[in-house]
């Protein structure tokens, strides 16, 4: 095969016919030889094996791959200039999730310098038009919410931009039902792809800015989908729908085009599961959406090639001639399987399938080139009517030219690749429940979207510096559940937890109305790890935590909070708050270096014994009561500021002592 650039075209533009060389043989897999097949190298790789010996995962090494080729900027195909879009919002997605599992800021900073190249201070996007009123357009959207919520300078200009997306959904076009159009060159049409490219944004929106009526709008557009695009006879969902019935390739008497074109029922799987992670459980539409998924994933099982584990281009037509195995919709698939298992939306036989097509991706479309991964496989691109005119014929769908590297596949399959790794290491939480206190902790302020108060700082919800959104996706990926405690400590309120923490209980500085620890709240709690609980407490420095009462409750452990704070750091000077974790190896099995700072040292006796001491001072300790342990430590330490891998040197592990302390509270 000639060496290709990426997203350089597999096939010269022409004729259909020239075009088509590939897709018209007769084969299931993507007819093409590719440089060093790795499933054979891949099946030996423990793919979450300690980073310090195993290579990069999959998820990382496509995320590499492409940064590497998209060093400054991500241009498009056969683009001079990078624009505003979707694909662009796609793979600023798929970085956002290896940052996430990682803790490694490069990714966190590609993602903000490639947003900042169009974002302006006053929320204006560059090249982007909002009276084309494109769908597509809206799909970067999620970007500028993380960036809106995060600890970054000048973030109101995201959250300006996110605003105007809003607007444009506020006005776009939609059919006399209340679908959205496509686009507005595309009158009275809905399309499977536009699922995605809207309704993520619009959900997560909605519930920043406690918009209700934007999240009964969401569901709309997913019921809507499932009346008119869905073929009863397969169960399979036609690429789009005409409600005027006056495009060529609409079906008179139902509107659909004619065919279920694999990209685009793996946008509308995608859309399904993201749009889940934030429609709250006390919605009423969660359950419908959830029964979309559970209704689609059979389907997907069934057109599953049996061999090979992957999905055909054209799906319900996978014997006929000239159809092939497609890398785009195959990994959305696995994608959107595997994490619908992992949240407990589908039962777990769907893992086996997920597997089996990640499996059948690795080996039918995955190389190396120069030491980096490389994507074939992925048709460049599907849609209907336009100029030239495009009929949704099967022949039209073969005659569109593949792609090596086309981002509409690298950004699924850095999704499904995290989802498969989250998969290999979940079993350590499954069933179990960590508990976040948020009594003795319970700051409030305005939400910065829509100015609805809420609780904040160490707290499960919060991206800025001071929350605990990272570690708590930590745990989640391990397979555990987290949930805010908002009582006092009750045998009622530990009931069903398997680990409460507790973290820097407020001051009158912090709250005006401080709930202090009760001798009954210490007494309870105690009581509750007799009985196997595993509690954490992070105190604080004594000018920033409630020690006094804190300690009546640590007491129970032979732990006392004192007023000796340590790891006083200046500025910058981040060796000053370096611990080593080597004493600490029964709990931090990979982690060896911390950063924590201005910590409360520790003094303890039986049953407390010191875990990690920090020039002679202890300031980590574990104990055991009864059946259950305590850990310990003066500071809150696993805080966003201080895993997310943007502020602190590489060299602190913070990130990867979280993980290891969700390990040993899970096991």
């Amino acid at each position: 095969m000639p060496s290709c650039t990426p997203g350089s075209l597999l096939q010269r533009p022409g004729k259909i016919a020239a075009r088509n060389k590939v897709a018209r043989k007769d084969r299931r897999l993507f007819p093409m030889k590719f440089p060093t097949p790795l499933f054979s190298i891949i099946l030996a790789w423990p793919l979450l094996a300690p980073a310090q010996s195993a290579p990069a995962a999959m998820s990382q090494r496509m995320a590499d791959a492409f940064i590497a080729q998209h060093p400054d900027s991500i241009v498009i195909g056969n683009r001079k200039t990078a624009r505003w879009d979707y694909e662009q919002g796609l793979m600023l997605k798929a970085l956002e999730r290896v940052w996430e599992r990682t803790g490694d800021g490069r990714y966190f900073t590609y993602i903000q310098k490639d947003v900042d190249q169009f974002v302006q201070p006053d929320g204006s996007i560059r090249t982007y038009k909002p009276e084309e009123y494109q769908l597509d357009n809206i799909a970067t959207g999620p970007a500028l919410l993380l960036l809106g919520q995060l600890s970054v300078p000048g973030n109101e200009k995201y959250r300006l931009a996110a605003a105007k997306l809003r607007q444009q959904l506020a006005t776009q076009p939609r059919t006399q039902a209340g679908g959205f159009w496509h686009k507005k060159t595309y009158p009275n049409q809905m399309w499977l792809d536009g699922l995605y490219m809207a309704e993520p944004f619009y959900a997560q929106y909605s519930v920043l800015t406690g918009d209700a009526a934007g999240l009964d709008d969401v569901a709309n557009q997913f019921a809507l989908i499932e009346k008119h695009l869905l073929d009863p006879k397969t169960g399979l969902l036609r690429h789009g729908y005409d409600e005027s019935r006056a495009q060529l390739w609409a079906d008179k008497a139902t509107g659909q085009s004619p065919q279920a074109w694999d990209r685009a029922v793996g946008w509308y799987a995608m859309a399904l599961v993201e749009v889940l992670d934030y429609v709250p459980a006390s919605s009423p539409h969660r359950a419908a959406l959830v029964q979309d998924l559970q209704r689609l994933a059979p389907v997907l099982a069934k057109y599953q090639d049996a061999k090979t584990g992957t999905w055909s281009l054209v799906m319900g037509r996978e014997t006929e001639k000239g159809n092939y195995a497609e890398a785009s919709g195959s990994s959305m698939f696995v994608y959107a399987l595997a994490k619908g298992v992992r949240l407990g939306y589908l039962d777990k036989k769907y893992a086996a399938v997920a597997r089996k097509g990640y499996d059948g991706i690795l080996k039918a479309f995955i190389s190396t080139e120069n030491g980096a991964l490389a994507l074939n496989g992925t048709v460049s691109v599907g849609g209907l009517g336009g100029t030239p005119y495009r009929d949704g014929s099967y022949q039209y769908y073969l005659s569109e030219p593949l792609r090596q590297n086309d981002l509409k596949g690298v950004g699924p399959f850095i999704l499904a690749s995290t989802e498969m790794e989250i998969a290999q290491e979940n079993a350590a939480g499954q069933g179990k429940t960590v508990g976040l206190d948020y009594y003795f902790n319970h700051e409030l302020r305005k939400n910065a979207f829509g100015g609805q108060p809420e609780q904040w700082h160490y707290t499960w919800e919060e991206r800025t510096h001071g929350g605990f959104w990272l570690w708590g996706n930590q745990l989640r990926e391990l397979g555990a559940r987290t949930v805010p405690v908002p009582t006092p400590p009750t045998a009622a309120s530990l009931k069903g937890l398997n680990v409460y923490v507790i973290v820097d209980p407020d001051t009158k500085k912090e709250s005006p109305t401080p709930h202090y620890v009760s001798a009954a709240d210490g007494q309870a709690v105690a009581d509750w790890v007799r009985a196997g609980g595993t509690l954490v407490l992070l105190a604080n420095d004594t000018a920033n935590c409630e020690i006094k009462h804190f300690n009546t409750l640590a007491q129970h452990f032979g732990v006392q909070f004192t007023d000796q704070s340590v790891n006083m750091v200046q500025g910058s000077q981040f060796a000053q708050g370096r611990v080593d974790l080597a004493s600490g190896a029964a709990i931090f099995k990979q982690a060896k270096t911390a950063y924590i700072k201005e910590l409360s040292v520790l003094a303890l006796q039986a049953p407390a014994r010191p875990l990690v001491t920090n020039n002679g001072k202890v300031v980590m300790a574990t104990a055991t009561l009864g059946k259950g342990r305590v850990f310990a430590l003066g500071d809150p330490w696993l805080y966003n500021e201080y895993t997310d891998g943007r502020k602190i040197p590489a060299t602190f592990e913070n990130f990867q002592a979280g993980k290891d302390l969700g390990r040993w509270f899970l096991r």
